[in-house]
């Protein structure tokens, strides 16, 4: 047995196991069961995987900082002479864990390693005992019902490719590289603290009667390479709040901070505008929702929306930055090619040109690295010619068995394949696809919509330059070919969607904050803002997939309020009238959130923001919020099975706490409901009036 002991944190495992047998916390026993130390992957040079357990090791030796594990059963009875050293040391009161594999047999290459595993209870919703689970997913969750997480859209699925936008890897729809899992009386935090950001899978699922917390590393070496582990996995104490893990891991990051990543406030790069903040209005102007026939529809041309975009300027006195849909002259996100736009450059300059004479802004989405073989909203939009023609093939992401397999994005949209960035062939297609953009003098560009977090996906090609499984040159290469466009474009912004993961805030400094889809999964929490805030901020976005009742203003309300209390730019979703919607992405019906309400709300906000907010909020710093009291709402949700019907009981007073440039905090409390709540903050009774929002010194 070997242990490691800090003042509150004692963890065992059993070197002749293979097994964690134990972790105590605040003297409690933790652990579920007894959880195999790591499991991990090789492949062959056919790509096919053998995976393996720390008890498939038929030698194991103590050691003075671990174990090591030698001499693996294969299941057909072969021994394979691989090693697994497993340190486990302490430091500065935290536990300290590393891996390092080698003697691997020149015809496999060890693709992942998930370590260290442990089982911890089933969640509070499930068991007695139980707790909740801080998850950095789309910018970040508490989940407290692990029946409703394994029930979602969104719940675990095991990484593979060809890849999907909602798998938990990091730097995609994981933004950051750690987890905690916080009981009523502490939290356990798991961190990744690696520098050069390399490609993980992080996420927890069901085992046994517990949940099983998952740090897989993606090892990006090639057959026969040893795997060094250069950076700490640290699990230390924290409290029960979500915001003690956040701030472990905030320590850390802003230690190492990503290449390019400078405070706002201290970002001479950024435009002028990005202190506005300004108010995103996005809608189509082909169709009415994402499947919808591609005729246009009363916002087009582009000129037809002009009157819309000043009323609700003036309404609400926020600057206007306008972000098209079904924009591209192509095919809607029919990716790479977008250019020309829709109707010719000289109608889509003019409706540039008016917006900028009046102080307002330009934007369009795009939809990232696929390669679209069929639109399936254009009949005529094919390149399957231009494919072959050109030998388009060695620019695709390749599968572990070295073939190339049709996208699993979007299907409903287009069928194709995705775009490997690392290759040269890839990055000059984007290059080809991407540079007229750069150039169109627009303000915004959501460049890699349907690349969640920013990041490529899986690619093991073996004659693009890279190794040939997932690792930290995925990273690498993406933050290359993003600065490249950065340059390429200095006066343009790009963003992504679900926000930047943390090594590409630098280059994607606004992005399509998807915090709803959390909902389907337990309740969203503002980590994103809380971790990077500092660094950029996001805008609220189209509010695609959210599962609340579309025909219930209050959802709409309480989104574009949970929006500002993260301190990112509000969205209004319009219908081709010009009217607000719940949401992008439903078929239209003959509901409409009621126009003067959400008018009047944002207006309010946007008062706020300028008169007093701002100066507080603009690249402050988020902080644990106070200890707030006050009435519960419930937002109905209409998930069409997608998971079990589980209503959000949430607060209806959304509250935040900010520490601005010179140190002085204050709290923000945003009522969401057409009714004034009272509200008890650290004891002090504040009344916050219908529809608005208030500051508080603390």
């Amino acid at each position: 047995m070997y242990t490691v002991r800090t003042d509150v944190l004692e963890v065992s495992f059993d070197v002749s196991k293979g097994e964690i047998t134990s972790v105590c916390l605040l003297g409690r026993e933790r652990i579920a069961s007894g959880t195999p130390l790591f499991r991990l992957c090789l492949r062959d040079r056919d790509g096919n995987a053998l995976i393996l357990f720390s008890k498939d090791a038929a030698e194991h030796k103590e050691t003075e900082d671990g174990g090591v594990f030698s001499n693996f059963c294969l299941p057909d009875g072969r021994a394979l002479g691989m090693s697994v050293r497993v340190c486990l040391t302490e430091a500065a009161r935290e536990v300290v864990w590393r891996v390092h594999v080698r003697d691997i047999d020149a015809d496999l290459l060890l693709e992942w390693i998930d370590f260290p595993l442990v089982t911890l209870p089933s969640l509070e919703k499930n068991v007695k005992g139980g707790g909740k689970v801080l998850y950095p997913y789309n910018e970040g969750a508490l989940v407290d019902d692990l029946e409703l997480y394994e029930s979602a859209w969104f719940g675990y699925e095991e990484p593979q490719y060809p890849s999907k936008g909602a798998f938990g890897v990091f730097p995609n729809m994981v933004c950051s590289q750690m987890l905690a899992y916080l009981w009523e009386d502490a939290g356990l935090y798991m961190g990744a603290h690696d520098p050069s950001r390399g490609v993980k899978g992080i996420g927890f699922y069901a085992e046994g009667e517990g949940v099983r917390m998952q740090m897989r590393l993606y090892c990006g070496v090639d057959f026969g390479e040893p795997y060094v582990q250069d950076y700490p996995i640290v699990w230390s104490a924290v409290c029960s709040r979500w915001e003690s893990a956040a701030e472990r891991y905030r320590a850390w990051n802003e230690k190492n901070l990503p290449r390019g990543t400078k405070p706002v406030r201290e970002n001479k790069t950024l435009p002028e505008w990005y202190r506005d903040v300004p108010l995103v209005l996005t809608y189509p102007v082909r169709g009415v929702h994402d499947m919808d026939t591609m005729t246009p529809n009363r916002m087009y041309p582009y000129s037809n929306a002009l009157p819309v975009v000043r009323e609700i300027k003036d309404r609400t006195g926020a600057r206007i930055m306008v972000v098209l849909m079904h924009w591209e002259g192509t095919a809607p996100w029919a990716p790479p090619f977008v250019w020309p736009p829709y109707g010719g450059e000289e109608m889509f300059n003019a409706f540039r040109d008016a917006l900028h004479e009046e102080g307002d802004l330009l934007g369009v989405y795009c939809s990232g690295f696929g390669y679209t073989l069929q639109s399936n909203l254009i009949e005529e939009y094919n390149k399957e010619e231009k494919y072959v023609s050109q030998g388009l093939e060695r620019a695709m992401c390749a599968g572990p068995d070295h073939k190339v397999a049709i996208s699993r994005i979007c299907t409903a949209q287009r069928r194709g394949l995705d775009i490997c960035p690392a290759s040269d062939a890839g990055r000059a297609l984007l290059w080809e696809s991407y540079s007229p953009l750069f150039a169109s003098g627009i303000d915004y560009a959501q460049i890699l919509d349907q690349n969640h977090g920013g990041g490529q996906y899986f690619c093991y090609s073996r004659d693009h330059g890279h190794p040939p499984a997932p690792g930290a040159w995925m990273t690498a290469r993406m933050q290359e070919m993003l600065s490249e466009w950065n340059a390429a474009a200095p006066s343009m912004l790009f963003g992504c969607e679900s926000a930047a993961a943390e090594p590409f805030i630098g280059n994607l400094l606004m992005s399509d904050n998807r915090f709803e889809l959390n909902y389907h999964i337990g309740r969203a929490v503002p980590l994103y803002a809380y971790l990077y805030h500092e660094y950029l901020y996001n805008f609220m976005g189209n509010q695609v997939c959210s599962p609340f009742d579309e025909c219930d203003d209050k959802s709409l309300w309480y989104r574009i309020g949970y929006s500002f209390a993260a301190g990112d730019s509000m969205t209004l979703v319009l219908d081709q009238d010009g009217n607000p919607k719940s949401r992008w992405g439903s078929i239209e019906t003959d509901y409409i959130p009621d126009r003067e309400k959400v008018l009047t709300f944002v207006s309010n906000l946007s008062r706020l923001w300028r008169e007093q907010a701002a100066k507080y909020i603009f690249g402050g710093r988020m902080v644990e919020t106070p200890d707030v009291e006050c009435e519960t709402i419930v937002l109905h949700k209409n998930i069409g099975g997608l998971a079990k019907e589980s209503d959000s009981v949430l607060p209806a007073v959304i509250c935040t706490a900010w520490a601005g440039k010179e140190g002085e905090r204050v709290t923000l409390l945003v009522n969401p409901t057409e009714t004034e709540q009272a509200c008890f903050v650290d004891g002090e009774r504040v009344l916050v009036p219908a529809l608005d929002a208030c500051l508080r010194s603390k």
